[in-house]
């Protein structure tokens, strides 16, 4: 099986699939490299696909030290896995915490980025909520230890923002359910811990963000509550974001909806391959929309 080494000595899983310009799909927390096979299998048809498993999800390494999980750290280990493959430059299409990353990804590695996609990302953005899920993150953390991924993933499983997908599609979300269960607890605390409860706000990034030249792609649920005003706010911070609603769905996108993220995804990266996905015209902004003269 095929390890990236990171700079800090942790083992990082990874999977491959086809070939052409790569695409790197980073899980969720929920998740974990076998989240994103909708998108393996659809997009190694024309792409070199990597999916790997964050620090903490096996057959990634789990480390015991909570200090060893940061935001940065999330970051750095997207780079550790295209260094392991051979990779230089990559599309990049992360979801919620992956989505995090990848954001950070675009903001630490512009060089290395050809593109982003910022999927779901948003919980612990909004500030007046900012306390609450630090605490809900900590209280989820101490969950997994007390009773176990197996038997916390069928309470964390059915979040407000998940239930949409069970609904649409029971089959998937229980394979979803089943592989949260197996995830490591250790890692799943640590990770709620070290990154979750301690990465910055989005809104605390929007002097770097209106720096960034990297093209991205925002996708949110119109169900997903905690994400829609973090997504608007990236789309007016990073010149070149461009914002995509999915209806009637929730957090879990690219399961939940794989063939409208799919579609979305695809035309974005050939968009961005093209060189035609570009900030926003001036002429297009908010204080131009009535023009007298």
């Amino acid at each position: 099986m095929p390890y990236a080494t990171t700079d800090d000595g942790v083992k990082l899983y990874f999977e491959e699939a086809g070939s052409g310009t790569p695409i790197v799909f980073v899980h969720e927390f929920g998740g974990d490299h076998r989240s994103w096979e909708p998108q393996m299998r659809y997009f190694s048809r024309r792409h070199r696909c990597v999916t790997f498993g964050a620090r903490g999800y096996p057959p990634s390494d789990v480390p015991a030290d909570v200090e060893k999980y940061s935001q940065a750290r999330a970051a750095a280990d997207i780079a550790a896995v295209m260094d392991g493959a051979g990779i230089d430059r990559a599309h990049v299409v992360g979801l919620s915490m992956g989505g995090f990353a990848t954001l950070h990804f675009g903001l630490d590695y512009p060089a290395r980025a050809r593109s982003l996609v910022v999927a779901g990302a948003g919980y612990g953005a909004e500030k007046r909520h900012e306390a609450y899920f630090k605490g809900v993150s900590m209280e989820v953390a101490a969950q997994f230890e007390a009773q176990g991924s197996e038997t916390f993933a069928k309470t964390y499983a059915l979040a407000g923002s998940r239930v949409q997908f069970q609904n649409k599609d029971p089959r998937g979300w229980q394979e979803f359910a089943t592989q949260l269960g197996e995830h490591s607890s250790l890692g799943a605390a640590n990770t709620m811990r070290g990154v979750q409860a301690r990465r910055p706000s989005i809104y605390d990034l929007e002097d770097r963000m209106r720096q960034m030249q990297v093209p991205t792609l925002v996708v949110v649920g119109d169900e997903d509550d905690h994400c829609i005003q973090p997504g608007v706010f990236m789309k007016q911070a990073i010149p070149s974001a461009g914002l995509l609603i999915l209806p009637k769905t929730g957090h879990t996108l690219n399961l939940e909806e794989p063939d409208r993220f799919n579609l979305f995804v695809a035309e974005f990266i050939a968009l961005a391959e093209a060189g035609r996905w570009t900030a926003r015209d001036p002429r297009a902004m908010s204080a131009e929309i009535m023009k007298t003269k």
